[in-house]
């Protein structure tokens, strides 16, 4: 039965990283069984060469990480339909094992309730898991599998089945938390989603802050998400805790500046349809490790 899944994988890319694409485009062309159909979107860049075989897509403008991702979504038809199952991967990734695709359509197969697979990531030259690519609470242990309430957005799979039912990634959002939109809606339609440590992405050791605008767009998001899918009550709770860590953190000035901004701007300004979860998804989310206000 899992033999008859299709697997497709969506990769966004600037343009700038030509020979980063080309390794992963061939760790993902050398995937145990059938082959993996794979998109390549151009965000408001060229698509360098890639192998035939390989669709791509070339948009006039960067729509930003959700924006572009939906794109490649389309390409294999409404939500995805085409497929069965889409990979998203980073264009400086790289499948560390032929077994990953297999891996999916075998976890998918066996549990109809699982919707998402957030892969490990792991530094290509020394195999340390970042913490913060362990999307639970408990990160000490990035080998150990589990069920969780996040994924890391470029080492993913997702059952196209969840993207009909709940929507895709939120286009508005550009940058930063649009995985934990896309997942708080999946789970309060009911799916799940793990942690698995044995399906692996070599991607080099970065601090997110590298982007320009990590610290806006993370202040920003962060409310957005809350006014997005948040019973009232909790709006404040959540935004208050991550308020606290933030300056427990100490950040420079400049980047207090920005997260300031951002936090005004996700107040100030639209952040698409308002869904609030229902309040038995809240438990669920505390039963799995956690709770909704951090």
């Amino acid at each position: 039965m899992s033999a008859g899944m299709k697997v497709g994988a969506v990769i966004i890319t600037m343009g700038n990283r030509p020979d980063e694409l080309r390794a992963l485009l061939d760790s993902v062309a050398k995937q145990d069984g059938d082959p993996v159909q794979v998109v390549v979107v151009g965000n408001g860049s060229p698509v360098p060469d890639v192998p035939e075989g390989v669709r791509t897509v070339e948009l006039p403008e960067n729509l930003g990480i959700p924006g572009g991702r939906n794109v490649g979504i389309e390409a294999f038809g409404p939500s995805g339909r085409d497929v069965d199952i889409l990979l998203f991967l980073d264009d400086d990734g790289l499948l560390a094992h032929t077994d990953t695709a297999e891996l999916c359509r075998k976890a998918f197969t066996e549990d109809p309730s699982l919707g998402i697979i957030s892969f490990r990531i792991a530094d290509p030259d020394t195999g340390v898991t970042q913490r913060r690519h362990v999307p639970r609470l408990r990160a000490s242990d990035p080998m150990r599998s589990s069920r969780v309430t996040t994924f890391l957005g470029g080492a993913n799979a997702v059952r196209t089945q969840v993207i009909a039912e709940v929507g895709g990634l939120p286009d508005e959002f550009f940058y930063a938390h649009e995985e934990t939109d896309l997942a708080w809606r999946a789970l309060d339609a009911g799916w799940m989603i793990d942690y698995r440590s044995d399906m692996v992405l070599y991607h080099p050791t970065t601090a997110p802050s590298r982007h320009a605008v990590y610290h806006r767009m993370v202040a920003r998001n962060r409310v957005w998400l809350a006014r997005r899918n948040l019973p009232v009550p909790l709006v404040p709770v959540y935004l208050g805790v991550w308020l606290l860590l933030t300056l427990l953190r100490r950040p420079s000035g400049p980047a207090l500046k920005a997260w300031f901004g951002g936090f005004k701007e996700g107040w100030t300004s639209p952040c698409g349809p308002r869904r609030p979860m229902k309040w038995r998804t809240v438990w669920r989310l505390t039963r799995l490790g956690r709770p909704p206000v951090i």
